[in-house]
């Protein structure tokens, strides 16, 4: 199935899909949008035109496991996202996804100025790649 991600930021937001095979999640790019209500139309402006099934959102546990206020605010999201395009959403442990994202555009030699504006969307892969590998485990 068609499966999006989303790794929701205060300032950015990025978004990644992946085939119908959950073989692959590919960047769709960042939103730079503060306000919920215009960040959730322009997802589901993306949500139209990728026609996923099932929406993953990243959750942003601390490293002990536990969860903090920004994952009580992600969790928020999910929920208005999902009532706003009436496609279920699924929380999903996003812990090092940046740190990730930031050690992959180094090693394709992506200059720091450069990740800015691309690093959510490749934390939104790595989510999502984690998530569909996890499916494949079970």
């Amino acid at each position: 199935m068609v499966i999006l991600s989303v790794d929701y930021g205060d300032v950015r937001t990025g978004v990644a899909v992946c085939d119908k095979l959950e073989m692959l999640a590919s960047p769709v790019g960042v939103i730079n949008e503060k306000y919920e209500p215009k960040l959730i139309n322009s997802l589901v402006d993306i949500i139209k035109t990728k026609k996923p099934e099932l929406i993953v959102v990243g959750l942003p546990k601390n490293m002990d496991g536990s969860l903090g206020f920004r994952a009580e605010a992600c969790t928020q999201f999910a929920e208005h996202l999902s009532e706003a395009c009436g496609i279920q959403t699924v929380m999903w442990d996003e812990r090092l996804t940046s740190v990730i994202a930031h050690r992959q555009l180094q090693a394709v030699g992506k200059r720091e100025k450069q990740h800015k504006m691309i690093v959510d969307a490749a934390a939104a892969v790595e989510i999502l790649q984690s998530f569909i590998d996890s499916r494949k485990r079970k």
